[in-house]
């Protein structure tokens, strides 16, 4: 491939950017074309949601020269706890256990926004186009030439790869003519930060209960990061409590495990749906991050399922030839839809049985929680799993100690 035909990248959030510092480490040209300026507080996922990173997702930002950038904001998670309101038992799982220092690591959104673009700039074969947009592509040969608008113009560019990273609502795919399945779960999400009256020490929780899940993830100065779901329906009545009513919320929600909850930070809401592409790629194109799926925020797996898509395309295109062959991607799809699959299903599964108001299926999860939580080769394997290894995961997120 020749400079003069870099692949094309278009959307500049975490995946996007992650991508495109993944090819220039490997030497292969690219242009990222980012519809907001190139600056933390003008990109959309750069946000205020707090990323729970597995490990295998440090070890991939470590691969590609993020991580050092990020470490000193991030807070190492060394235990996760997992509950269901009103029935009995729990999943715990523990590094120590697993002879690592960390199951993974708590970052705010915008702080792995900031190290990726002081990554950007360390960037020697990348072209970025900020603020530009791609108004449209077209088949050329055994190519695609992008039109692409910003405010010095309109350009074009002839690129063997397009690759959308543009987020849930991506304008390529629908470009591609690539269709979706899409759920509305009727329910929004609410982001923020807390003070507990006991420190967390590492430790993070995830309770289930009959109007959605409640996660609390560690920060650093003994805050810790809260993740609530209510029904859509409430979702005005819930952003409009004030402080004191949100910290009861919360309370009433998570229950008492880190003593009171105060002081509720910022409360961003996100509606909630599940959005996924009909297919993977097409003639010369390839769906990564939220445009390719966008699931359940149960479980954290939004970024961490987004990154092995892009560290994995990165993978197959540095091994050379031609980046939009037709083998290469058929690879790319093959590798890419265990995990995808397992993990869209694994996380609307336990929205649908966890969260489901139905008593019979009380004594049932109760069962499956024990099971998890006692016999150690369930214990051991749900733990992998939760640290994002997975099958046919690029070589860059593996554990490269014994």
């Amino acid at each position: 491939m020749s400079p003069a035909s870099p692949i094309l990248i278009v959307g500049g959030g975490l995946v996007g950017a992650s991508l495109a510092i993944a090819l220039d480490s490997a030497g292969i040209p690219a242009m990222l074309v980012e519809a907001a300026a190139p600056r933390v507080g003008d990109q959309p996922s750069y946000d205020e949601r707090n990323l729970a990173l597995a490990r295998a997702t440090v070890n991939g930002l470590a691969s590609i020269g993020v991580w050092d950038l990020a470490r000193a904001r991030a807070t190492p998670i060394t235990h996760i706890h997992t509950s269901r309101a009103g029935d009995f038992g729990s999943v715990r799982m523990d590094a120590a256990s697993e002879g690592v220092d960390a199951l993974g690591w708590t970052l705010p959104a915008r702080e792995l926004g900031e190290a990726l673009l002081r990554r950007l700039d360390g960037c020697r074969l990348l072209i970025r186009m900020a603020p530009t947009r791609v108004e449209r592509i077209d088949p050329v040969d055994d190519a695609w030439l992008a039109t692409i608008t910003g405010p010095g113009g309109t350009t074009q560019v002839r690129t063997p790869l397009v690759v959308g990273a543009d987020g849930t609502g991506s304008g390529i795919r629908a470009q591609l003519g690539i269709g979706t399945r899409e759920h509305d779960y009727e329910q929004a999400l609410f982001v923020s930060t807390m003070t507990p009256e006991r420190d967390p020490r590492g430790r993070a929780f995830e309770r289930f209960t009959d109007e959605g899940p409640v996660a609390v993830l560690p920060l650093a100065e003994r805050r810790v990061g809260l993740v609530l779901t209510v029904g859509a329906e409430r979702a005005d009545e819930v952003a409009a409590l004030d402080d004191a009513g949100f910290a009861a919320l919360a309370q009433a929600r998570f229950g008492w495990r880190l003593g009171r909850l105060a002081r509720p930070g910022k409360r961003v809401p996100y509606p909630i749906r599940r959005v996924a592409a009909e297919a993977l790629t097409a003639q010369r194109a390839v769906l990564v991050g939220n445009a390719a799926q966008t699931v359940h925020p149960i479980g954290a797996q939004g970024f961490n399922l987004g990154l092995r898509d892009a560290l994995t395309l990165a993978e197959l295109v540095a091994a050379g030839g031609d980046p939009g062959a037709p083998a290469l991607l058929a690879e790319y799809a093959r590798r890419r839809s265990p995990d995808r699959e397992g993990t869209m299903a694994m996380s609307h599964g336990l929205i649908r049985l966890a969260c489901l108001d139905q008593p019979f299926l009380g004594p049932l999860r109760s069962l499956a929680m024990l099971a998890l939580d006692r016999v150690p080769p369930l214990r051991h394997a749900l733990t992998r799993r939760g640290m994002g290894f997975r099958e046919n995961a690029p070589f860059a997120v593996r554990e490269k100690t014994p």
